[in-house]
């Protein structure tokens, strides 16, 4: 089994866009039945691909969906493959496609480049709801470690209006979005520092303490941060 990649490389949307997409972003290599994992983050991707990439023995359609996850998504790839990814807010990815919200982790869509093409020219960033955008705003800012009361307040709504509207524009809960930004840090941490103290990182990213953040962790990664960090490690 070989794989050659290239580095990632992630461009910044047009000001215009920058309340929908958070990224661009490209990869490209070199596969020989390479078997991988998405592992959950807090952004939905709309992923476009050129090669062989398959889900359960069965080829993936370019582009697709993939929304949250709760639990690391397993794909393999065949020979040379290319991606082009579109990183979305969870609250404004089906605005963008026009499809109703939804919980599925990976969704097919029919014919989205019409769609794409049109929200991108016309650059429609209010179309997201005010209430919404604010939320979103204050929980990138926190990095997911907001309590949901508190992004009700700096969304100037009580908290059943902004739970009712989160649903609506993105299928999840607001608790469910913010666990998941508030995890893509804690991996993105251990991924590069490996040996950092957990305690002290429970405490950075604002858990209750370290049983809840390896709780959350491994709710999510499917392992423990111990064991993801011991992966990581020479």
């Amino acid at each position: 089994m070989t794989t050659t990649p290239v580095p990632h490389g992630e461009f910044d949307p047009p000001e215009a866009l920058r309340g929908a997409i958070r990224c661009f972003w490209h990869t490209r290599r070199e596969c020989d039945g390479t078997r991988f994992e998405i592992i959950p983050d807090g952004y939905a991707e709309i992923v476009f691909h050129f090669g062989g990439c398959y889900l359960d023995d069965k080829p993936l359609p370019s582009p697709f969906l993939m929304g949250l996850l709760n639990q690391p998504l397993a794909l393999t790839t065949v020979g040379p493959l290319e991606v082009i990814g579109v990183r979305c807010y969870p609250w404004t990815v089906f605005d963008v496609l026009g499809l109703p919200p939804g919980r599925d982790g990976l969704r097919v869509f029919e014919h989205p480049v019409a769609l794409l093409a049109r929200y991108f020219l016309h650059a429609r960033p209010a179309a997201v709801d005010g209430t919404v955008f604010k939320a979103g705003v204050a929980m990138l800012e926190a990095r997911g470690a907001l309590a949901v009361s508190a992004v009700a307040a700096a969304a100037h709504a009580t908290v059943r209006t902004l739970e009712r509207k989160f649903k609506q524009s993105s299928g999840h809960t607001v608790k469910d979005v913010a666990g998941l930004m508030r995890f893509e840090q804690a991996r993105n941490r251990l991924w590069a520092e490996p040996r950092t103290s957990l305690a002290a990182l429970a405490q950075a990213l604002g858990y209750t303490d370290q049983s809840h953040l390896s709780r959350e962790f491994k709710r999510y990664s499917g392992m423990t941060p111990a064991a993801f960090a011991r992966k990581r490690r020479p």
